[in-house]
């Protein structure tokens, strides 16, 4: 092989798989932790959906109010106790007690509360709520009705945030270069992602189970109980393999300098909780992220339940809407697979972070564009539907899954790695604290700010959709406001990139200044 081809060689093989054969001990581990938490994000999040929407007197209707007054207030609790609990744990104890809280949460709601729901919900009194009030209350008497459920979904949604957002993404912060995150941050998605594929199946496989089960056999119990196994044995992995990293990798110098981050928790500043808001809030470049992250909730947040209205109607069964969610969970992964080693990584290394962050919002207004107009003008497209052999329904189903697809695809191998780099060059303040509103309370309040925005539309015109025309042109302007937050975060970005750079070649000439002197007085001649 001549020169020219090895260097062509090397040319493709960075381009598919740039990691060295020696970080592999770093990178894999890491891969695995990230499979497992995606695993159970993925049963949990479509779990939750089939769970609230298909539940007795519920619906799509639900989600927002249930965002609004239930997600939130719950992750507001959960960044104050991980704030707090930061200041009196390692990091590795802190890790250990968040995931053990969900591992018991699931664990109960499987084997108690699910099983006693018809004893702890109360149906009577729902009834009455729903005869005295309005029917735009509806969402919110079915939070009452089916409280246990709500319940679940609470604890799903902050699995989201808490395992995946702050645990795993700000232990990959604390523990990655900058050089090293623009070559792995897209490899720790790949194993997302499969775990993402590898979920599907598994969902599709337990909620076809209602087939082969006697009529009088509660066949979506069955499905839960399997899927929320699946999930407590998956947390607990992900704590074994978060205690290997810990005793075998950070203790590696090439991948970990222990030293140093001594030295940084040791000389970082314990601001209270006001302290740290009003910190944020000083900071432009901590405004622009949080900006991103809350216009990405308001628009995700926007587009899935006017979506999961239209599912429900075609899957009023709880086990047929999971058997979808599973088959669309397993496109996803697939797709973002694909975006991730074919653009993700190579987008961000050959474009720079600005155009690897604008992509999301982009997709997300091209594919809004589309899913909004034929769920509104569908009504005139009937005879030519008719031809194709489907429904209005079915194909504003088809419409909305691929919209829903080719955004998570983007947010997952595109919108993500660039969240978790902006926070690479912040001091450890504002990764630890910063990270910790950002990702618990501004991702939520981004979903409960689109879910008050629904509130509002369905108790004053009754149901979603009649309000649909106004949510699209809504979701319109969140996206403009996100992009111009992105072209601004890039600035800084760049501008604080290279100061750190600056700084770290800086200090590395300082130290080898005196290490030159004494070679060069060692090998004078008076020394001799």
């Amino acid at each position: 092989m001549s020169q020219t081809q090895v260097k062509e060689f090397g040319k493709w093989r960075s381009f598919f798989w740039p990691v060295h054969s020696f970080e592999l001990k770093k990178l894999l581990p890491m891969f695995m932790l990230f499979f497992f938490i995606n695993f159970n994000y993925t049963i949990l999040r479509d779990t939750k959906d089939a769970l609230i929407v298909t539940a007795p007197g519920s619906g799509a209707e639900a989600i927002p109010f249930l965002k609004m007054w239930g997600v939130l207030p719950f992750a507001i609790l959960f960044m104050v106790v991980y704030s707090k609990l930061s200041n009196l744990m390692s990091k590795q104890k802190l890790f250990y007690t968040m995931i053990s809280i969900f591992v018991v949460f699931f664990a109960l709601f499987a084997f108690v509360l699910y099983p006693c729901r018809e004893i702890l919900h109360p149906t009577a009194a729902a009834d009455k709520l729903q005869a005295l009030l309005p029917q735009g209350f509806a969402g919110l008497i079915a939070i009452f009705r089916n409280w246990t459920y709500a319940l679940f979904y609470i604890m799903s949604e902050l699995w989201g945030s808490v395992a995946l957002s702050l645990l795993f993404w700000g232990f990959a912060n604390d523990t990655t270069r900058v050089s090293e995150s623009k070559r792995f941050y897209a490899m720790f998605g790949l194993g997302a992602n499969l775990g993402m594929v590898v979920s599907g199946p598994i969902i599709i496989k337990f909620s076809d189970i209602r087939s082969s089960l006697p009529a009088h056999v509660d066949a979506w119990g069955i499905t839960l109980n399997w899927m929320l196994t699946f999930v407590v044995i998956s947390a607990l992995l992900a704590m074994g393999i978060y205690y290997w990293i810990n005793k075998n990798v950070l203790t590696d110098p090439r991948f970990y300098d222990a030293t140093e981050v001594k030295k940084t928790k040791k000389e970082k500043p314990k601001l209270s909780l006001k302290e740290s808001f009003l910190f944020l809030a000083r900071s432009p470049y901590i405004g622009c992220l949080a900006i991103l992250v809350i216009g990405y909730g308001i628009a995700i947040n926007l587009v899935e339940v006017t979506w999961k209205s239209q599912l429900k109607l075609q899957y009023p069964n709880g086990n047929e809407y999971n058997a979808f969610m599973g088959k669309f969970s397993t496109v996803t992964g697939i797709t973002t697979i694909l975006m991730m080693l074919f653009v993700g990584g190579n987008v961000i290394r050959r474009f720079g972070w600005g155009v690897g962050a604008l992509i999301t919002p982009v997709v997300l207004l091209v594919t809004g564009v589309g899913f909004f107009s034929f769920v509104i003008f569908r009504d005139s497209l009937t005879g030519f539907i008719s031809m194709l052999g489907t429904t209005p329904l079915m194909l504003a189903v088809l419409f909305g899954m691929a919209q829903n697809i080719m955004s998570k695809s983007a947010k997952y191998s595109l919108f993500d790695p660039t969240k978790e780099m902006a926070y690479i060059p912040l001091d450890q303040e504002s990764k630890v604290k910063g990270k910790a509103a950002i990702d618990v309370v501004g991702a939520r309040l981004g979903k409960s700010s689109g879910s008050l925005i629904q509130q509002i539309l369905i108790v004053s015109f009754g149901s979603l959709a009649a309000v649909t025309p106004i949510i699209g042109g809504i979701l319109f302007v969140i996206i403009g406001a996100w992009i111009f937050a992105a072209r601004s975060l890039n600035k800084r970005f760049v501008a604080l990139t290279a100061q750190k750079d600056a700084e770290a070649k800086a200090a590395a000439a300082s130290s080898a200044q005196p290490v030159l002197a004494e070679a060069i007085a060692g090998s004078s001649p008076a020394s001799n």
